[in-house]
This record gives structure tokens, sequence and C-alpha cells, in this order.
């Protein structure tokens, strides 16, 4: 009998979320839990976002502008380029799922580096396309220069996350530039940067600085993290006219909602919200980072970060401490899936959270090693 999907799709193990909360308190019958497994801002939503979509519910039955006009018009000012060069998705997931989709096919291959953002894998394995993952350096840095070289003539994209998810870490801007220059032409350097608002180190670069080092180079930005829009799902990218013209012929018919529209033009307009988010997140990842290195004779380690969140080592697997903490109240990420057996990921929340979050981990390392 003829099989029913393709292998590629059988064996594909679909990308699993932070449990939310309303899941995790009707399975063990408690209040009061916190989630720091998705990378949210703690402080919500952008207040200027809010009264955005609150003017706009009214206007619900009337379809999105499809050719989502006036964010990209907002988004070509903030960057300085022209309208060509915006592409929106639903969600920066999105994004990545057109750029494959558009310019991969079966035979073609990507190359990303292993402990990346496992949507990368997950969007090419789907339609077929080969995943070259190359190793890191010590410290969990992208090897740019391994990256590089793995490109073959078969290689239609690169992604690099920088910052990266779930690493946390990040390349400056002298490996970043040689890196984007040794790059063959034909390929296209995709740079994940859903995380640059808070990446504070000084030679940290963000891709827009860097736009004439190469054509085929296309930066995606995401509303979901710093404008805490995660909810309305916004996305976007800046690269070459030529390349989204391309996309565009394949991207769904109002793949942008009105409200995320509205939304995402009313965040950008919102500095001050993102001033507040960057600040109170320096001052809670500080917070984190020092009851962490308190617990370094338990074996605990933590990866310096220039994100909303830490990758943390456990002395055990990571599963366990996760579902020590789960009983607890406290929802963090457990990293097994990206082949980090003995870590957990935890998003930086507000100065409550986080001195939860440290006294749950610490009773969960008490509990499995009991």
């Amino acid at each position: 009998m003829t099989n029913l999907v393709s292998a590629n799709i059988a064996t594909l193990k679909p990308y699993q979320p932070g449990k939310p909360i309303e899941e995790l308190e009707r399975e063990l019958g408690i209040t009061g839990s916190i989630k720091l497994a998705s990378n949210e801002n703690p402080l919500g939503p952008s207040p200027k976002a809010v009264e955005a979509v609150r003017q706009a519910v009214t206007d619900l039955h009337i379809y999105p502008d499809g050719a989502i006009f006036k964010l990209r018009e907002r988004l070509a000012q903030k960057h300085r380029c022209d309208m060509s060069e915006i592409l929106v998705g639903n969600g920066s997931n999105e994004v990545i799922n057109m750029l494959i989709r558009t310019f991969c096919q079966p035979g073609d291959n990507v190359v990303v580096s292993d402990y990346a953002f496992v949507a990368y894998r997950i969007c090419a394995t789907a339609f077929g396309v080969d995943v070259n993952s190359v190793p890191m350096h010590d410290g969990y840095v992208h090897d740019l220069e391994a990256m590089a070289a793995a490109c073959t003539d078969d290689t239609k994209m690169v992604f690099v996350a920088n910052p990266n998810n779930p690493t946390g870490t990040y390349v400056g801007e002298k490996p970043l530039t040689a890196f984007l220059k040794s790059v063959p032409e034909h390929v296209i350097v995709v740079l994940d940067e859903a995380y640059v608002e808070y990446a504070l180190a000084k030679d940290y670069v963000t891709g827009m600085d860097l736009r004439d080092v190469r054509e085929r180079l296309v930066i995606s930005r995401t509303f979901s993290k710093c404008y805490g829009l995660a909810g309305l799902r916004c996305g976007y990218a800046v690269g070459p006219a030529e390349l989204f013209d391309y996309v565009n012929r394949i991207r769904e018919p109002f793949n942008s909602s009105s409200l995320a529209q509205v939304g995402a033009i009313a965040a950008l307009d919102d500095e001050k919200f993102v001033l507040r988010s960057v600040s109170s997140n320096e001052e809670g990842r500080k917070k984190m980072r020092l009851a962490l290195e308190d617990l370094a004779p338990r074996g605990v380690t933590w990866i310096p970060s220039q994100t909303n969140f830490l990758l943390v080592g456990t002395p055990v697997e990571g599963t366990r401490v996760y579902d020590a903490m789960l009983k607890q109240g406290v929802i963090v990420r457990p990293m097994a899936g990206y082949g980090l057996t003995r870590h957990v990921r935890i998003t930086i929340g507000s100065e409550s959270e986080v001195e939860r979050c440290m006294d749950a981990f610490v009773k969960a390392l008490d509990e499995v090693h009991a």
C-alpha cells in the first residue's frame, strides 16, 4: 500500500512550545503558577499596542489589508529602506517557512548550527530539504568559519540566530562581517534577530548595519519578545526586493491579521516601553545570574546571555529538574529536544518571578538528589 505521507513528514518531530499555565494547573490541580518557558515579556504587551488593538476590534468583520501597507511603510521608515524590502509574516516562524518553501526543494540543503533554533530544521525537513548542522565552538557560540565552509553548490540558505536561541550567545561584528563575505554568493544568509533589542554587548552589530556587505542577506525580527506581542503573531524580514518578490508569490492571502498590523505599528512607536523592557530584563538577568553562581558548588552552570533567558546547566537530567519545578507551579523549558539533556532554559521574569523561580529551582535540586 502506498505510504500515506513522505518519510520526511512521518519521521518529523513537531515543535514543542512551552507548557501553558492553564494545562499545568488543570493537570496538577494547582493555582498561581508562573511560566518562564517561552521567553515572553514579563511586563506584558506594549500599552500603545493594547489601545490600538482595542480600537480596531470593531472592524473584525472586515478582511485585513492583504498588502500590509501601513505596517510595511512604518517598518521601511524605521529601517531606512524601501517598502519592497519588507516581508511580514504570521510571526517570524512563518517568515522562515516562506523562505525555505520559496527557494529550496528536495536535494538542496540548508546550513545551521548545532543548538540553534529548532524551527530551521523542522521547516527544512518538512519540505524535504537536507539540513547540514555544524558543531559550535566551546561556550556554545556559532562557529561561523565552519558554517561558511559547510556551504556547497547545493546549499540554498544558511541560518544564523544572533543572539542565538536557546544558548543566548552571540557573534560580534568582526567575525560576522567576515562570515558574510566568505559565504558563497549564491547562498541566502538569514540572520535571525528575534532577541536583538536585548543584545547590549559592545561588539554586537545588527544585520541592518551590514546590508552592504552582501547582496543575499535577509534579517528576520519579531514583535513577540521585547514588544510583548507574542499572542498577535507578527514577525517580519528585511532583505532584497528581488527575493521578496518571489516569496510574495507563495505568501498566503491575509497572512497578517488586522489586529496584528495595528498592534505592531503602535508598538514600534512605544520606545519608552522597549527601554523599560530592556532595563527590566537586565536587572532580572543579573539577579538570576547571582543566584545561579551561589549554586555552582552543586554542579549548576549557566551560559552568559544577550537575550531574555539563561541556558542553565543542571547536575542531573534537565527533565527531572523541570518536572520537580512543575509540581511547585513554575514552568521552565527542558532542552532535551535540542540534545542538551542536562540543561533547562529559563526566561528572565519579573523580580518576584525570578525569586520564586530560583527558590523552586533549589527545591527541585534537593528533590532530584534526595
